[in-house]
């Protein structure tokens, strides 16, 4: 008995030591973090105020409105222009990720890419060869021909517009108008007057003196109804002579009393031939791209 006594006397001394050894640890612990905090200048409120980001500190707030006015880590802070006047890294990644997503949209509705890709497939479709040449190649021909017209305007934008604005000589909304001012003077030079009249009428603006004067949200539609309206024009002018074509070849078929050969199996190489021997692709590229200028 005396010996469990002993025991329990011996555990409770052992407990208090470890409790008294973790209160001594705690406390030195604690006086050091001041003595740090002191000497880098954080406890010091005017310190804070200069050098600390966290101007109001967290549950400092006694209303709405102050805690409105925490400046605590959950902000977020972007930096629009950095010592020099250009652009920070941060800004140009989002303003590049923009323009990823809306290029699509800016290639096909405001350049020649659509002209150029419709008449394409009219070419296609006049040669009866089915997938020959394939999407991927007609689409790749369009881009690269519509880089080419479209060059001209592009280093327009970038002198008049991209290199000022990086050198911090313009606001960002008069970037916006300088930059969207030769686009607008390309689709102009395009469009037909009656196309911008019909779209005006709907929109219920009047009739306006200069082109500056024509909303972008105009022109654009315009524009678009201009180029399908141009691209099926040229198709249909590809589609003759190989229409002429598979009607000699039906009625020398007729005639000849193979009304069960489709007039297509035969026409398509005379089509092709008579394509290659005419230079045709060079014949419709280079006068596509002349009804640009």
């Amino acid at each position: 008995m005396s010996e469990s006594i002993g025991i329990r006397g011996g555990v409770r001394k052992l407990l208090f030591v470890l409790v008294f050894l973790c209160c001594f640890c705690l406390r030195t612990a604690s006086v050091s973090a001041t003595e740090n905090y002191n000497d880098i200048g954080i406890v010091d409120e005017d310190d804070i105020n200069e050098n600390n980001t966290v101007i109001n500190r967290p549950g400092s707030a006694e209303d709405a409105a102050d805690l409105r006015e925490l400046n605590v880590s959950n902000d977020l802070t972007v930096t629009y222009r950095d010592g020099q006047g250009n652009l920070s890294g941060t800004l140009r990644i989002l303003i590049t990720l923009t323009l990823i997503a809306l290029a699509p949209t800016i290639v096909i509705m405001m350049t020649s890419f659509s002209r150029i890709l419709i008449v394409m497939h009219f070419v296609r479709t006049a040669l009866g060869t089915q997938t020959a040449p394939p999407n991927q190649v007609l689409v790749g021909l369009s881009l690269f021909l519509t880089f080419f017209i479209m060059n001209p305007v592009i280093t327009q934008i970038n002198e008049t517009a991209i290199e000022p604005f990086e050198a911090g000589e313009m606001e960002q909304d008069e970037f916006l108008e300088t930059a969207l001012e030769p686009l607008r003077t390309f689709m102009y030079g395009q469009t037909q007057t009656k196309d911008v009249r019909v779209f005006l009428d709907i929109a219920g603006i009047e009739a306006v003196e200069r082109v500056e004067d024509i909303p972008t949200s105009v022109l654009v539609p315009a524009f678009m109804i201009s180029e399908l309206r141009t691209a099926f024009i040229i198709g249909f002018l590809i589609y003759i002579p190989f229409i002429v074509i598979d009607m000699v070849v039906a009625s020398t078929l007729m005639s000849m009393g193979m009304m069960m050969l489709p007039p297509t199996t035969i026409s398509m190489p005379f089509k092709i031939l008579l394509f290659v021997l005419a230079d045709g692709w060079n014949l419709v590229i280079v006068n596509l791209v002349r009804t640009f200028y």
